[in-house]
């Protein structure tokens, strides 16, 4: 898909390339992106973060030789996407975690990469104060039953907060897969009775569900940058995230950070903080803060506009 895409690109920029002033590519990094450059085109891209790491996750979590096989047969493109971004001169990196990677992985040019934190949209997502915090909710949301995410640890980890917590809920913002890991592991566990989830909601709806949670848990192996995160910090909602990755530059100290793939140190933060509404609310007031300074859209826009000029500037 990413090189069929970057064929379709040149191909409808032959016939309309004269009305863009900058080509601004989402992570696709292919082939097309090269001839766009060699026709002189001024190029940005993004990368949220290299997918080498979820290929590197996938193969350790592989069962058999034939397994590992079918996952670096499915990673294959990332060698375009290696050549693509060794060559790019303006590429964007959404924090300091995805830079440095982009570096190491993709051999990208240090000098040619930027951080642009992504924003979150502080009007929306905000404290619902005319929502009841439920005491005992812990909240996540789950986009793929793949390993990156640590949605099993999470499992592992709500399993033990239920045993110190019979009143303990978890509530997902998605959907596990039918037949899935996750779905294997909550019956496992016999969690299904405590584990509500939501599909196909508005982002209103989501904000609601966070207004009525006591907690919230990243449990993510690695974020390019954690938009979960910054989503549940500016709703207020004290946040428990891993190290994986960005989420400590997005969550600093507005938050309970944990090792990644760590059952037991999730359980133990999710269990202080659902016993302490006092710290709840100290670091929920301080997330909301962090976000609101920190990752603010109009500022990213700057940035990116920013990056943007010095890229027509650098073609002409």
């Amino acid at each position: 898909d990413p090189y069929t895409f970057g064929e379709r690109v040149v191909e409808y920029l032959d016939d309309h390339g004269d009305a863009y002033d900058v080509i601004h590519d989402n992570q696709s990094l292919s082939y097309g992106l090269l001839d766009l450059l060699d026709r002189d085109v001024p190029v940005v891209a993004t990368v949220h973060h290299p997918i080498t790491v979820d290929r590197e996750m996938d193969l350790a979590d592989a069962d058999d030789v034939t397994d590992r096989l079918l996952v670096r047969r499915w990673y294959s493109f990332l060698r375009m996407q290696r050549r693509v971004a060794s060559r790019l001169p303006h590429v964007v990196g959404v924090s300091e975690a995805t830079r440095e990677r982009t570096v190491a992985d993709f051999g990208a040019d240090p000098d040619a990469v930027s951080v642009v934190h992504n924003g979150v949209d502080t009007d929306l997502f905000r404290p619902r104060p005319d929502v009841e915090t439920v005491p005992g909710r812990v909240m996540t949301t789950v986009s793929a039953d793949v390993p990156i995410k640590g949605t099993r640890h999470l499992l592992a980890a709500f399993a033990t907060v239920r045993e110190r917590r019979p009143d303990a809920e978890l509530t997902v913002v998605g959907q596990f897969d039918e037949g899935g890991t996750a779905a294997a592991l909550i019956d496992d566990l016999d969690l299904g009775d405590a584990i509500t989830t939501h599909s196909e909601i508005s982002a209103e709806r989501m904000v609601e569900l966070y207004g009525s949670a006591a907690v919230a848990v990243v449990p993510s192996l690695f974020e390019g940058f954690g938009l979960p995160a910054a989503e549940a910090m500016a709703c207020g909602v004290p946040t428990v995230a891993t190290t994986g990755g960005a989420l400590p530059e997005v969550v600093s100290d507005a938050g309970r950070l944990v090792p990644p793939g760590d059952p037991a140190a999730i359980a133990d933060a999710v269990c202080d903080l659902l016993a302490d509404p006092a710290a709840r609310s100290r670091l929920g007031d301080r997330a909301r803060e962090r976000v609101c300074q920190a990752f603010d859209w109009d500022e990213a826009a700057r940035e990116t506009a920013a990056i943007y000029r010095e890229a027509i500037r650098a073609h002409r």
